[in-house]
């Protein structure tokens, strides 16, 4: 393709490094649509004779007719994507395939393929977060009741609805679709012929290739065209915030399904046995899910140090732009799927989940708050007050629904004359009435307006 310059051909290294085929020829499908679409302006545009064009365009479906069914040849030779379906093309219909590149470069041309790629991803992600959020709701609906201790500091703090700590995780995906959908926002402006770097002298249509592809617009800078990768990054970031959500959801599971706490069981499905030990069932799916947040995060690094430093316009460097989103893609794609499957399967255990409520003294607050709403005492003394029951308690190894209003009344006298509140976990789940708040009937409310408003 660029041997004219040159004397001598590539050593066999610099062959090696400079291709991209192995890992670039996923881009298929988006190239021919860009092509395509450039073949088509440029007939109708008269930049190239109208016959020509439209052999280009039966030309381009043929291979695409190949590669959906034979998958893409990988020639080193060919450098990329966009050199091995030219040279497929010129097979196919000769000479004339020479005519797609006029008023195009590589630069805008792996520009345009690559956005229409990462748009496409996100249309995948956006369906696998919406299965999970489904599931997370389902699961909700059907643990309203259920309550299992609130932790702050892993420590035992006050006690919820096992549906409202699942919704907790359902907002964070929502704030991840919103994230998702913002990418696609700006992803919406087409670089195809902006050519090099400078644009063509050619009278080209942009923006009649824009709407062809589904793009809004044309990109307004041709230099900015060629050498912008923030449609990428901001498809990282966006799946390094959904794996980073995925790993708290599965950092809870591995705790919850350990002995200790035995609140969940994982299926057989989404557990592994130990090589020499037959009685563990090891969380492995959640472990992995984990585990791969950090894989994730790491590919958003890589091309985030890999940009940091490039001059204007387009630099080889960006050739290693696609391989970190792949892989984040792919890791992605199956940790929202395993973690699907984990919520839709796993069993829980609400006897052991409401003992462990009952622990850590968590309607401690309930009780001072008690007694700021009743007896008018100030928080800060009530909080004092409290403590002192929540060791009165320890020193007769009983729970706060233990004590009467006369153990009460002999920490502080304010408090006579006025009933005690319900102390027990499933007082105080009910009693958190606010918006928002672990009231079974707040989280019936919230699920309900989910459904209402089609956040799913």
């Amino acid at each position: 393709m660029w041997g004219g310059r040159f004397a001598e051909g590539p050593a066999a290294v610099m062959a090696e490094i400079n291709a991209s085929i192995p890992f670039d020829k996923r881009l298929w499908r988006q190239d021919i649509r860009g092509s395509i679409a450039h073949a088509e302006m440029l007939g109708k545009t008269g930049i190239i004779d109208r016959p020509d064009a439209d052999r280009i365009t039966a030309g381009l479906k043929q291979i695409e007719a190949e590669y959906a069914a034979e998958g893409v040849p990988v020639n080193l030779a060919l450098e990329d994507i966009h050199m091995t379906i030219e040279a497929r093309l010129t097979e196919i219909i000769g000479p004339v395939a020479g005519r797609l590149h006029t008023a195009r470069s590589r630069n805008d041309q792996v520009a345009t393929a690559f956005r229409l790629w990462t748009r496409d991803a996100v249309t995948e992600v956006l369906g696998a977060v919406s299965e999970l959020q489904q599931a997370l709701i389902a699961r909700a609906e059907e643990h309203t009741d259920t309550i299992l201790p609130g932790f702050t500091h892993l420590q035992v703090a006050q006690p919820i609805s096992l549906g409202h700590h699942l919704l907790a995780y359902y907002e964070m995906f929502s704030r991840d679709v919103s994230r998702l959908h913002q990418c696609n926002q700006r992803n919406d402006e087409c670089p195809l012929g902006s050519a090099a770097l400078a644009g063509t002298g050619f009278a080209n249509d942009r923006d009649m290739t824009a709407k062809a592809l589904g793009f809004d617009r044309p990109t307004s800078n041709s230099m900015d065209s060629v050498s912008d990768r923030d449609f990428a990054l901001d498809y990282l970031m966006a799946a390094s915030q959904i794996a980073l959500h995925l790993s708290r959801l599965a950092e809870e599971i591995i705790i919850w399904a350990s002995q200790p706490f035995g609140f969940v069981k994982l299926s057989d499905a989404w557990s592994t046995g130990s090589s020499i030990m037959p009685q563990k069932r090891n969380p492995d799916a959640a472990e992995l899910v984990r585990g791969h947040a950090g894989r994730i995060t790491g590919c958003l690094n890589a091309l985030m140090m890999m940009m940091k430093g490039l001059p204007l316009a387009y630099s080889k460097d960006m050739q290693n732009d696609k391989p970190p989103v792949f892989e984040a893609h792919d890791l992605l794609g199956l940790c929202l799927t395993a973690m699907t499957g984990m919520v839709e399967s796993m069993t829980f255990n609400p006897e052991k989940m409401r003992a462990a409520a009952d622990s850590g003294f968590s309607t401690a607050t309930d009780l001072a708050d008690w007694l700021v709403r009743e007896a008018g005492i100030p928080f800060r003394e009530a909080h004092h007050i409290t403590g002192a029951a929540v060791k009165l308690c320890e020193e007769r190894s009983c729970g706060l629904a233990d004590l009467t209003a006369k153990d009460i009344i002999a920490i502080d006298e304010r408090v006579a004359g006025y009933d005690l509140p319900d102390l027990s976990v499933e007082g105080s789940v009910a009693s958190r009435t606010s918006y928002g708040g672990t009231a079974p009937e707040q989280v019936r409310q919230q699920i309900m307006l989910i459904k209402q408003t089609n956040r799913l």
